[in-house]
């Protein structure tokens, strides 16, 4: 179970699950090789997330012999302030807000 530091976001159990739905049915669009979190590919999965809001990363079996999936994913959202909804074999989805985490987590406090 990765544990996650106090300043991480944390998204309401019900947008968590919705979130989680809209993400089985992306095609990874970031690919993490052997080489692991590289400043290219943190800049990708942060342009990727710009774009899309809701990103599918996929771990190449390399990496894994060194890292733990888990950790890996819970480090890459971290960098790239974004909040890890699943992770799930090989992959992970990312979610960060376009309109910024202050403004989107207004919508729960109401």
């Amino acid at each position: 179970m990765v544990k996650y530091p106090a300043d991480v976001k944390r998204l309401p159990g019900k947008e968590r699950r919705r979130l989680r739905a809209r993400g089985v049915m992306l095609e990874p669009v970031v690919r993490i090789g052997k080489r692991g979190l590289t400043s290219g590919v943190i800049e990708e999965v942060d342009r990727q997330l710009e774009e899309r809001e809701l990103v599918k990363v996929r771990f190449e079996r390399n990496v894994l012999r060194r890292y733990d999936r888990k950790e890996l994913a819970a480090e890459l959202a971290r960098k790239v302030n974004a909040e890890l909804v699943d992770v799930r074999g090989r992959t992970a989805v990312l979610f960060r807000p376009r309109q910024g985490w202050k403004r989107y987590l207004e919508r729960f406090s109401r």
